[in-house]
Formats: C-alpha cells, structure tokens, sequence
C-alpha cells in the first residue's frame, strides 16, 4: 500500500529533466544508445560506452535525483579512460525514459539496465560492478541485494529516504516521509565487496550518512572520505576515477 504522503514526497525527491544537453561524443567517446523495455511495461534510455583499451570491470551506473544521462557525459568519459565498460541509463520519466518515477519504479528501471549490460557483447557477469551515486547508491543497494554484482560502490548516497528528507527538508514534518530506499536496513544484507565514499562537507546527505552505511555493512568493505568535499564533489577530485579502477581491480583480481 502506498504511504498517504509519497505523491508530495515524491515532487520533492524526484527533479528529472527531459532536455539532454550533452552525449559522450561531446568528449571524444562513442556510444550506442539504447532503448531498454521494463517488466511493467515502460521504456528507459541508456547509454552504453565501451572501455578505452582492456576493460578493467563493466560498470553499470546509477545517478542522482536530477538532471539525467546527458549531464554525467564528462564523467562516462572519465570512466571510459581508466578502463571501464559503462551502462548509465535514466530513470523513467527522465530524459527519453517514459513514464513517471517512483521508487519501484526505479528499482524496475534498474534490472532492464542490469539486463542490458550483461547482453553487451564481451561483458563478463564475474566483472560487473555497480556504481550508485546519491539516489543511485539507494537503487543500487537494493539491486546488489537481489542480484549480487563482482562489487558495489556507494558515493555521497543517503541511509534512507527518511534520514535524508529530514537532511534536506527539515520543516517536513514526519508523517510526509515514507520509509522509502532503507540502504541502512538493506546493507548487512550485501554479498559483495562495497566501497562507499563521501565528502566530509557534504551539504545535503552528511558524511554521518556515509560511515553509517559502512559500519552496517559486512565485510569486505572500504570507507574513502574526501576533506572538503560537497555533495557534488567527488567525481571533481582529483585521481576520483583512477581510485575506483584500482579498487576495483584489486578487489577483482586480488
């Protein structure tokens, strides 16, 4: 059953934009560009990037509640050139995604994205990683729970939609907030290496968020905290991208 509140919530949580503004080949990078069917029924965009030379993992790449694919082209660019394949796909009302968003929804969303990568040709299911950044590292979680991927990795992501509700709009009162994404719950449940980053100044989900999650999740597990770092920080840091390759290739490869 729906909580009474999750319409209102929902306009808060969800900002998608329709407009694509960049590709990868803004940046030098090719890309096939999909259209993904869903097991309700709607049809989510994704962009597919192949890794410049050997692959180190195939990353599928979930983002945060605005905008929509177009706007990370820089980082699937970065990602790309430290040896990762990349799936990033929208959210279903975002971008070319039809539909409206909600939090199953994103969770269906999910899987067709998961579907898609492991059918690109070359992907080994051993090698695939889950990338979710804020509203994505709640998808992602709750994807590496059903469908356990090679590792996890959690940027600037929140303990639950009620924790960071009242982050981010503490005149909510509680009974608007629903129990929706509970990563804090769902994390001891991983079977998988994770690695959880997040900047100690981070404005909208506090670092607190960030070494909550790690405490609660099993081991193997790695906490990176970035001095000074915002809540869209991180992918700016210098050596960001080139410290998720070495993570993961010393946790794939040992």
């Amino acid at each position: 059953m729906q909580h009474p509140a999750t319409p209102i919530l929902n306009v808060l949580t969800y900002l998608p934009e329709r407009r694509i503004v960049s590709t990868p080949a803004m940046f030098g990078v090719e890309y096939e560009d999909l259209r993904l069917p869903t097991g309700d029924g709607e049809t989510v965009n994704a962009w597919f990037v192949r890794a410049v030379g050997n692959p180190v993992g195939h990353l599928l790449f979930a983002h945060g509640n605005a905008g929509n694919i177009g706007d990370r082209s820089p980082v699937l660019a970065m990602l790309a050139a430290v040896g990762f394949d990349v799936l990033i796909f929208d959210y279903r009302g975002y971008g070319r995604s039809t539909g409206r968003p909600s939090e199953r929804g994103t969770y269906l969303d999910a899987r067709a994205a998961r579907a898609a990568l492991l059918a690109q040709e070359g992907v080994e299911a051993e090698r695939v990683v889950y990338l979710g950044k804020s509203l994505g590292g709640g998808v992602m979680l709750e994807l590496a729970t059903v469908y356990p991927p090679a590792a996890l990795v959690l940027m600037s992501t929140f303990t639950g939609l009620k924790d960071a509700a009242r982050a981010v709009y503490p005149f909510l009162p509680k009974v608007f907030v629903p129990g929706a994404y509970p990563s804090l719950r769902r994390i001891p449940e991983l079977r998988c290496p994770v690695l959880i980053m997040h900047g100690d100044s981070d404005e909208l989900l506090p670092v607190r968020m960030g070494r909550a999650l790690f405490e609660a999740a099993p081991e193997p597990k790695e906490l990176v905290i970035y001095p000074g770092g915002g809540h869209n920080d991180l992918i700016g840091m210098p050596g960001w991208a080139e410290g998720v390759a070495e993570w993961v290739r010393r946790t794939l490869d040992g």
